[in-house]
């Protein structure tokens, strides 16, 4: 079994780094062509072009990992199918879990190796990837794109000065907030004050503020401090600017795990239900999402291994890996959209793709074997 298992695990392994190095290319070379005026306008020199891509290839990595495993194993038994030798080994005796054992060992070390990346390396590489983007290959594109963005609904963040945001609706191409809360906190995160304004410009250097009230908190007791006045149009000098809003939107997705429990921890008792509720399924997502690798793996094994039906059956596996990757990620984010308009619970909504998966996996192992 032993000699079995490494002859396994070597053409699975090959294939893997083949796949993975593959999609690489790809994506560099589709990015490259996509930002090559941008490389010759701005003078970009090859160090920090070398700079961005490297940023790039944890990322990479842990986004095409799951339909690597699959093509790799899929690729792997169907070649042992058409060759009849995985008739010989369930002649043997062998059944279905010790022929797919070192598919489902490599499945279980990439799931572990991507969870490690995700965690360690993705956070720091989006983000450094993303400066060198607007810093140094396309600003002018960069402020462009800022100017360009759609309204944004429902923004929430962590600003500077410990205060919570909290903004029905963004409009980047002027400015200009409605619907603006912010929750100021000390830093045992006890409220200390409230803004409430229905609107704000920014002034190029404070928020200009529409129908304000500003309310002072004792944070010891919570009790109000003095009245609380209402401001026709008052400057405050909040820190954050425009340009803070859409990065710190953005934020969420450079962090791991630790770094989301405590953002999601200043958002307690604020209200925000919402946020809250957003929150969560990123940070169940982010735990769930790894498992991809050998849920699609063990979901995909059954159809390599029908003997009755091998001609053709290494090539069909292409088209087996790209069609249960389709399902897996569009199914995925429907949950996922769904956990965040609140029809779910954020970790059901997280986990209800792999657990399906899973579920149809043994259904078709009963079923074929």
């Amino acid at each position: 079994m032993r000699i079995l298992d490494n002859y396994i695990t070597r053409s699975i392994i090959k294939i893997f780094l083949s796949t993975i190095v593959l999609f690489t290319f790809l994506y560099m070379l589709i990015d490259a062509a996509g930002h090559l005026d941008d490389y010759i306008a701005n003078q970009v020199s090859p160090a920090v072009i070398a700079q961005y891509y490297l940023a790039f290839l944890p990322v990479i990595f842990v986004q095409t990992s799951p339909i690597a495993c699959l093509m790799s194993v899929l690729f792997t038994y169907s070649s042992l199918n058409n060759s009849n030798e995985i008739i010989a080994l369930r002649a043997s005796g062998l059944d279905f879990f010790k022929i797919t054992r070192p598919a489902l060992i490599f499945g279980l070390v990439i799931t572990a190796l991507v969870f490690m990346v995700n965690e360690t390396c993705v956070p720091g590489a989006a983000s450094f990837s993303q400066e060198l983007k607007t810093t140094r290959i396309a600003p002018l594109a960069a402020q462009k794109e800022l100017r360009s963005t759609p309204a944004i609904k429902y923004l929430f963040f962590y600003g500077m000065d410990n205060r919570l945001f909290f903004i029905d609706l963004f409009e980047p191409a002027t400015n200009t907030i409605k619907g603006l809360t912010v929750i100021g906190q000390d830093e045992k995160q006890r409220m200390t004050e409230k803004i409430v304004a229905h609107k704000g410009e920014w002034t190029g250097a404070a928020w200009k503020l529409t129908n304000c009230q500003i309310t002072r908190y004792n944070p010891e007791d919570q009790t109000l401090i003095g009245d609380v006045p209402f401001y026709k149009e008052k400057t405050v000098d909040l820190k954050d600017s425009p340009q803070d809003f859409l990065r710190q939107r953005s934020r969420v997705s450079e962090m791991n795990i630790r770094d989301l429990k405590l953002y999601i921890k200043r958002f307690k008792g604020s209200g925000a239900t919402q946020a809250l509720t957003n929150l969560k399924v990123d940070l169940y997502q982010r735990i769930a999402y790894p498992f991809a690798c050998i849920v699609i793996i063990f979901t995909g094994l059954p159809f390599t291994l029908i003997s009755g039906r091998r001609k053709g059956l290494t090539f069909a596996s292409l088209g087996i890996a790209m069609v249960i990757g389709f399902l897996f990620f569009v199914i995925n984010a429907v949950a996922l959209a769904l956990g965040k308009e609140g029809l779910l619970p954020p970790a059901a909504a997280a986990g209800l793709t792999p657990v399906l998966f899973c579920g149809a996996g043994v259904y078709l192992i009963r079923k074929l074997f």
